[in-house]
């Protein structure tokens, strides 16, 4: 089983039929990436340029303390 507030790796098949949203912070040189929920309220992330890798899945609480963090400016690029 897989700690709460861990991500970890899911395979392409585990999120097919997912409506991925893309970063409204993506700009043109490529540095995309989409994000979209799953039914069991995780949150998928991957890469726009390569869909086909694995997707990294966050659980609830992983991905609120992400979205905060980043809207407080504690991360930067």
């Amino acid at each position: 089983m897989t700690p709460a507030n861990s991500a970890f790796r899911r395979t392409e098949a585990d999120v097919r039929g997912i409506a991925w949203r893309t970063s409204s912070y993506s700009g043109n040189n490529n540095g995309c990436v989409e994000q979209g929920r799953i039914a069991t309220g995780q949150r998928a992330v991957r890469d726009t340029k390569d869909r086909q890798r694995s997707t990294l899945v966050f659980d609830a609480a992983a991905w609120g303390a992400f979205v905060a963090a980043v809207r407080d400016g504690h991360l930067s690029a």
